[in-house]
């Protein structure tokens, strides 16, 4: 089984001039029957925020949320106490658990920033609510699949509450390597920015595939950089 996600095709926010947000998922209000979520994955958002503005403090719970920035970078504080930035190329992974609040922040007076949001459903409720930030370089990701975030943290990717593997990738373009999917688990794959054939669908700038039963025969028609969710 294979459909793909327009990047046209999401649901899209503005809000007072700071913020764009291309929702791949219902979210806020924006609201699709047929796109509320993808096995444990509940949200992707691709968030354009404007120089010196971003989120004011608000709460979470119960929700695996992991930020990869694109361009630029984002500021965050929680009520845990931790606070950093995390520019293009690093991650920040929060588990929400029982709750905590969190602010994000382009703390940059002359650069935009990008970035996706990512919200996983954790596998455990109540969980004791946790904050990490890593770096991962473009050499990292470079024509390879590069682990950033696990259930067990192989391969020094980052622990989550789920049976969730997320995979960074820059493709130079002509570069092509197949992912081999496990049996009964599903692949969303979503562009960052480039052009992709993935088993014989061409993929732009925003779009997403999602891929069952089958192995992804990826090839770059130019350099593509891209997210690939392996979820149970």
């Amino acid at each position: 089984m294979m459909y793909q996600r327009k990047s046209e095709d999401r649901g899209y926010a503005e809000f007072g001039g700071w913020l764009k947000s291309m929702h791949t998922f219902s979210f806020a209000d924006y609201y699709d029957p047929k796109f509320m979520g993808y096995r444990d994955l509940r949200v992707i958002n691709q968030d354009w925020i404007a120089k010196s503005s971003g989120f004011p403090a608000h709460p979470h719970r119960d929700m695996e949320i992991i930020t990869y920035v694109l361009k630029g970078a984002v500021e965050h504080r929680d009520s845990l106490g931790n606070v950093g930035q995390i520019k293009a190329g690093e991650i920040q992974t929060m588990h929400a658990g029982t709750g905590m609040r969190h602010s994000e922040y382009n703390p940059s007076e002359t650069e935009d920033l990008q970035l996706f949001q990512i919200w996983i459903m954790p596998d455990v409720v109540g969980a004791t609510p946790g904050y990490t930030q890593q770096s991962f370089t473009r050499e990292q990701k470079l024509n390879q699949f590069k682990l950033i975030v696990s259930k067990d943290g192989r391969e020094g990717s980052q622990k989550i509450n789920q049976d969730a593997d997320l995979y960074a990738s820059v493709f130079t373009e002509g570069y092509e390597q197949e992912f081999a999917l496990r049996s009964k688990r599903g692949a969303w794959l979503q562009l960052a920015e480039g052009e992709l054939d993935v088993n014989g669908q061409i993929l732009k700038s925003g779009d997403a595939l999602v891929v069952e039963e089958e192995n992804l025969k990826i090839k770059a028609l130019k350099e593509t950089e891209f997210l690939l969710f392996d979820l149970r």
